[in-house]
């Protein structure tokens, strides 16, 4: 059986791939297969992975709007309890998440996104957007809080109380998009970042993730004592110490991960 998101690793970077043609629409069994995916990202031994599309014309479109019709309810939140689930843990990933994106971004598919540590896109004229409030819904998957982090309350609210979608342009010009670059550079301006943090300390990688993420949500008081705890935990690290000698001898680190 086909798997539609499947995980690999080439090179020390790591691909988890979109690939339920046409549209990457996704149901309970895509959901699935993702969880699995991020489970062998999170066991790999890549610190960076880049979440991309087996589509040229979709990222994601979200849920398959048919199915979700079809199905009973208690159906549609088994599916959306492990969406939920599979972006939770992105997010609480030591891993740096990447997505890639060169077509469309629509509801789930954008939260997909949102979920991602970073968000690097190619010039196109495909869409992005949050449209759930044009089917009586809203984004069920954490979008309306995870926009709201990465553009602002107002410019959220403005996004989510029409549900029309938006261009590349658009969503680089208010902070949604990290780095917009043309269709045939994305791949390797992307690869180019991977391969820097492949080749960074993965432990004060994964360190600094977590300073961020968690450090968002806090006083800035707890804020600084979850930076001092991480950074006193990374002194005896043999990354710390390769860095140090590196910079002394005026030569390129060689980082190992411990």
């Amino acid at each position: 059986m086909t798997e539609f998101v499947y995980f690999e690793q080439i090179d020390g970077v790591g691909y988890l791939r979109f690939n339920r043609p046409k549209a990457n629409a996704y149901n309970l069994t895509f959901m699935q297969d993702f969880a699995k995916a991020i489970e062998a990202a999170n066991v790999s031994s890549v610190n960076v992975v880049i979440v991309c599309s087996s589509s040229e014309k979709f990222f994601c479109a979200g849920a398959d709007i048919k199915e979700f019709a079809q199905n009973n309810t208690a159906d549609n939140q088994k599916m959306v309890a492990q969406a939920r689930l599979n972006l939770a843990a992105i997010e609480a990933s030591d891993k740096i998440f990447i997505a890639m994106i060169a077509g469309h971004a629509l509801g789930g598919g954008l939260e997909i996104a949102l979920a991602c540590d970073l968000r690097f896109a190619a010039n196109g004229s495909y869409l992005l957007g949050l449209p759930e409030i044009k089917l009586g819904l809203i984004p069920g998957n954490g979008g309306s809080q995870r926009l709201t982090k990465v553009v602002g309350a107002s410019r959220a609210l403005e996004i989510l109380a029409t549900g029309d979608n938006f261009g590349v342009e658009q969503a680089y010009r208010i902070g949604l998009i990290n780095r917009l670059y043309p269709a045939d550079e994305l791949l390797t301006n992307t690869l180019n970042y991977a391969q820097a943090l492949v080749k960074g300390p993965g432990l004060a990688i994964a360190a600094t993730k977590k300073a961020v993420k968690q450090g968002a949500e806090l006083s800035l008081a707890d804020g600084l004592a979850l930076e001092k705890q991480l950074s006193d935990q990374l002194y005896d690290t043999q990354d710390a110490k390769e860095g140090f000698n590196a910079f002394v001898e005026k030569r390129e680190a060689q980082f190992s991960g411990r």
